[in-house]
């Protein structure tokens, strides 16, 4: 391309707290995949507080072919729509692009702002690169190109899916790019500097709850055994790291793949945390266990979801309640922690199935209190356009409000954003939920997190965690849930940690 390109500015709009900062690996990859193409910078919202001033500033200084942001919904959803609005104000001519999870599930949201230009679903590498090529191109055809969502005259276009690729697998992310990169390796429960890895791409069920499946569509792709040492070699050899939480939507895929993984990892003897699925730990073979041991396996996350199987069913989840119960022993007798999620207040009987939970979760704490357990409210995603299959699309228009209403998602970002919405993203509200149900949840996680202070919190005093293990156990012991103020504010007292919020 003749003269000068423009510097690509990939942002990573601020999410979390500081101190919780994590790899972008989003816009990281991106970076990888625009190597030698075009030049790139990042600005991570989460390490900078004051990113829109920061991006605002390097606009000015520096020809920009067009801004890039990845957005999840919730949190990053809020600073994701500041940044846009003062970069459109500010330099109105600069291609805006969201990508992301959001942006994937709910793109004709994110099109009705005006502040948005074009939407990169699923996968974004191929199609972003595509899309900065075509900027600017006379004769350029942005219907050529796949994954892309844009407006034509005004009205919003879905182009169609682009294939599912293992590309990004190839190579190794420019990390070293970030300026320090240990200011993204904090102390946690797995070591003295813990990175946020992925390693793997996808996962080939199709859940109907999971921000994944829209993404992937049953796809999924694990790297080469040589990727895998290259990457922990520079990890541990040029940046010190002693612990790994990989992200891989689903690590324990099929174990002849996985194997070749493990040993790798046990070479490196590094304490691990990852995702993991109750039936496929139950096939593993004790060859393959005794790997795990020796690789450092400290923590696996379980998506439980639920006690009852016809709920299990409908969400196409494919395990059952005693497979849970089965893993949790497996991982005991392995010296692994089985770390659970739940659902609750499901729209179908919303408040009985969250009681089952609750008995189902004071069953496994009776038998296996090492057990670590989160709790999130059930908060399905409205399917986007370009994958709306008719059955999940039936059981979205059936949800009912808790006056019997039509449930009527957001039609744009910014009402996603709005606290209510905001809320449901991050699994805390429903439309179904009442707020009796509400506070009984928040109250039974409140005695729950207290009674069982997680072990991933290494900054809350010891002394402290056993004082509040002591005010909590007879709520917990005799189901006295309700208005637990001494629990808040001795939380407060000793700054306890919720693990859903700060990753490790």
């Amino acid at each position: 391309m003749a003269g000068d390109p423009g510097t690509v500015l990939l942002v990573n709009p601020t999410i979390t707290k500081q101190r919780n900062a994590r790899w972008p690996l989003a816009v990281l990859s991106l970076a990888a995949a625009l190597e030698g193409r075009y030049p790139w910078r990042i600005l991570d919202g989460n390490v900078d507080r004051d990113f829109i001033a920061t991006a605002l500033r390097i606009m000015a200084e520096t020809p920009i072919r067009a801004v890039g942001l990845t957005v999840m919904g919730g949190p990053q959803l809020r600073s994701a729509i500041a940044a846009s609005k003062a970069i459109r104000e500010r330099f109105p001519a600069v291609p805006i692009v969201w990508g992301g999870a959001f942006p994937t599930n709910c793109p004709q949201a994110a099109l009705n702002a005006s502040y948005v230009d074009f939407v990169v679903r699923a996968q974004g590498e191929q199609t972003f690169t595509h899309l900065l090529d075509s900027l600017g191109e006379a004769g350029s055809s942005l219907a050529a190109i796949p994954g892309l969502s844009w407006r034509r005259d005004g009205v919003i276009v879905h182009n169609g899916r682009r294939p599912f690729t293992a590309a990004s697998l190839a190579s190794r992310l420019p990390y070293e790019l970030l300026g320090d990169p240990r200011r993204y390796l904090p102390q946690t429960y797995l070591g003295r500097r813990t990175a946020g890895y992925q390693a793997a791409l996808g996962c080939r069920y199709r859940c109907t709850f999971c921000g994944v499946a829209g993404m992937f569509r049953g796809k999924t792709a694990l790297p080469t055994p040589a990727r895998l040492e290259e990457d922990l070699r520079f990890l541990t050899g040029q940046l010190g790291v002693d612990g790994i939480q990989f992200y891989d939507h689903n690590f324990f895929d099929r174990e002849v793949d996985m194997q070749p993984l493990l040993e790798i990892l046990a070479r490196h003897e590094l304490s691990w945390w990852s995702f993991a699925r109750s039936d496929a730990m139950l096939n593993l073979s004790e060859r393959s266990w005794a790997l795990l041991r020796k690789s450092g396996l400290r923590m696996a996350y379980i998506g439980a979801e639920s006690p009852s199987e016809w709920l299990l069913h409908d969400i196409r989840k494919g395990t059952r309640p005693d497979q849970t119960l089965a893993a949790i022993e497996a991982c005991r007798g392995h010296g692994v922690v089985a770390e659970l999620s739940f659902m609750v207040a499901p729209p179908r009987d919303p408040e009985g199935e969250t009681e089952k939970t609750f008995d189902f979760i004071r069953l496994i704490k009776r038998r296996y209190p090492e057990t670590e357990v989160m709790i999130y409210v059930y908060t399905p995603v409205p399917p986007a356009p370009d994958r709306a299959e008719p059955a999940v699309t039936r059981s979205m228009a059936e949800l009912r409000d808790c006056d019997g209403a039509p449930v009527v998602f957001p039609s744009s970002a910014e009402e996603w954003a709005e606290p209510f919405w905001h809320g449901y993203w991050c699994h805390s509200r429903a439309p179904w939920l009442s707020e009796r149900l509400r506070t009984r949840i928040r109250d039974f996680t409140t005695v729950l997190g207290c009674r069982f202070p997680t072990v991933m919190d290494v900054h809350a005093p010891r002394w402290g965690k056993v004082t509040l293990q002591g005010l909590a156990s007879w709520r917990f012991r005799y189901g006295k849930y309700g208005r637990p103020w001494e629990l808040d504010l001795w939380k407060r007292m000793i700054s306890l940690r919720d693990p859903r919020v700060m990753s490790l």
